[in-house]
């Protein structure tokens, strides 16, 4: 039960005189980060200059995917299939399992939004390598690596933070061209993957789902600007059944 409706049930009960909730002063938060995604010439820059850098599996999977960074962080290579299941029924392609959504102070995910999200061609060729470069990275350490099991870790071993990825994120970035990577964070890229899905005609419904919502208001609220506003379904079809002069 609140403060406010236990104060206001007192005082029904003639307990209390006045709610002294109401002479508490509500501070007033700070305003959010703006939120902004990708262009398509922009995101190919950013996937260039990833290249040869620790963060390029990271940032490869994350703009491809749309995983949220705190599901990158917590991703175990036992949740990754590189191979997919090509003898089961349906046969199944390379995917990974997003199980851990959980974030730490409160903010917990739904069930729902645990998902198993298929990967693009460039994903399984990124992680191949991450596996193979993290195992050198096993041997270099020695004695100093710490066993997680992790896709992405520190080099040696170690879970990496928000503030890990922030700054190695931004360090990958910088020689990208036409971008300043001091205005850009890791949770951007799922901004860029619902932009760039949404510009490319694919439902809203659909992108709910891979990104790992309830619904699609949900969807609408977070990415208002990234989703396209004009919906074209309607209008492509209609004019491919009412085509116009001789080509009716």
């Amino acid at each position: 039960m609140s403060l406010n409706r236990s104060v206001k049930r007192a005082m029904a009960r003639d307990k209390v005189k006045r709610n002294v909730v109401e002479l508490c002063s509500v501070p007033q938060g700070q305003m959010g980060r703006p939120s902004k995604a990708l262009t398509f010439a922009q995101a190919e820059a950013v996937l260039k200059a990833a290249e040869g850098t620790s963060m390029h599996a990271y940032i490869v999977v994350a703009l491809l995917t749309g995983a949220r960074t705190e599901e990158l962080r917590a991703l175990t290579w036992d949740h990754v299939f590189l191979k997919g299941q090509p003898g089961a029924d349906p046969p199944q392609l390379p995917h990974i399992a997003v199980w851990r959504s959980v974030r730490r102070g409160g903010d917990t995910k739904t069930r729902k939004s645990r998902r198993t999200l298929a990967l693009p061609a460039r994903c399984v060729e990124v992680l191949w390598q991450q596996f193979e470069d993290q195992g050198w990275d096993r041997l270099a350490a020695g004695d100093k690596w710490e066993e997680h099991g992790l896709v992405f870790s520190s080099a040696v071993g170690k879970p990496l933070d928000a503030t890990n990825v922030r700054r190695a994120f931004r360090q990958a970035l910088k020689d990208a061209e036409a971008i300043n990577a001091d205005d850009w964070t890791p949770r951007e890229l799922r901004h860029s993957f619902v932009s760039l899905l949404s510009d490319r005609g694919v439902p809203l419904e659909e992108i709910s789902r891979l990104v790992g919502h309830s619904g699609t208001a949900v969807t609408e609220e977070v990415y208002r600007k990234q989703i396209r506003p004009v919906i074209q379904t309607g209008a492509v079809v209609m004019d491919g059944i009412f085509k116009r002069g001789t080509e009716r």
